[in-house]
């Protein structure tokens, strides 16, 4: 399960109606990683439209996330909050992550 922290679900909510879109439309937020980043891999958030055909889909606290296959073999388990302030964001807490780089966007397993 990938979870989003109750302030994170209502950040999104937020950032969604800045859009003028919105969970009850079918919009969801969509998790990953790519390579790259200090670390070797990178973070990935997005507001998407909806679900892919294979993604594996969580809802909590009204709001969907969506994460592909190969990235769900490093994010299983992984709470994603939201931290306020200046240099806040969003913020992954990755069970699978050995190491993580100190702006937290990048992390190997």
């Amino acid at each position: 399960m990938i979870a989003l922290s109750e302030l994170a679900a209502k950040q999104a909510r937020k950032m969604m109606g800045e859009h003028d879109i919105s969970p009850e439309d079918g919009y969801g937020i969509r998790v990953g990683v790519e390579s790259g980043g200090c670390s070797g891999l990178n973070y990935v958030l997005d507001i998407v439209d909806g679900p892919d055909d294979k993604d594996r889909i969580f809802e909590h606290h009204g709001v969907r996330v969506f994460c592909d296959p190969r990235s769900y073999l490093y994010l299983k388990g992984t709470e994603i909050d939201f931290e306020p302030g200046l240099n806040g964001g969003f913020a992954f807490n990755n069970p699978n992550a050995r190491r993580s780089c100190g702006c937290g966007t990048s992390f190997a397993v």
